[in-house]
């Protein structure tokens, strides 16, 4: 199908380039210099089915804020150019993934109208230099430049690094779904449009 785009991003926190392919094989190289975020990555890539190499370059001696939402958002914007006018796919996706001890739901919708919700009895923190709280911030630029509804429900968990890579993994699920290929041209929408 050829739904692949490649995207760079330069700011002065920030060099960020990217290539994505939807209808991938599961190749994947990330290279952002914060490990914990690049074993998200790689989860999100791997259950999405998606290609995806990464290099990101940020002002980690600051922290991994900036890193972390660029990565959101060029991600979401190679998502929404591979996406197109999102004719023939499913639109929604959902998924629960467990992990050990903990329990974590995505669902998103392929709707244009970006809006991030999370729901959990708590915050994940820090795990191997990553704040748990970035986990947040590159969800949001991802829902907004890809024009994703997206809830993410982190139900229940004793271990941030579990509670993690739940969400992350259903992440994937959930957009594998969504960008699946379901039948005819048209757009999932009784209004002809997203």
């Amino acid at each position: 199908m050829g739904r692949q785009a490649t995207i760079e991003r330069r700011t002065k926190e920030t060099e960020v380039r990217l290539s994505l392919e939807l209808d991938g094989q599961r190749q994947i190289r990330i290279d952002t210099g914060v490990g914990f975020f690049d074993h998200m990555l790689t989860h999100v890539a791997f259950h999405g089915g998606f290609d995806l190499t990464l290099e990101a370059k940020g002002d980690l001696h600051v922290d991994a804020h900036h890193t972390v939402e660029d990565v959101g958002i060029v991600l979401g914007r190679a998502l929404d150019q591979c996406l197109g006018d999102r004719k023939g796919v499913n639109r929604y996706g959902s998924a629960y993934v467990p992990m050990d001890e903990s329990l974590a739901r995505v669902v998103v919708d392929l709707s244009n109208r970006p809006i991030l919700v999370v729901t959990g009895p708590r915050r994940p923190g820090a795990v191997g230099g990553f704040d748990g709280q970035l986990a947040e911030e590159f969800w949001r630029a991802l829902a907004l430049n890809a024009g994703l509804t997206l809830h993410v429900g982190l139900l229940y968990g004793d271990n941030d690094h579990h509670l993690l890579e739940a969400a992350f993994k259903a992440l994937g699920r959930a957009l594998d779904q969504a960008t699946a290929i379901s039948g005819p041209a048209g757009v999932a929408s009784t209004k002809g449009v997203l």
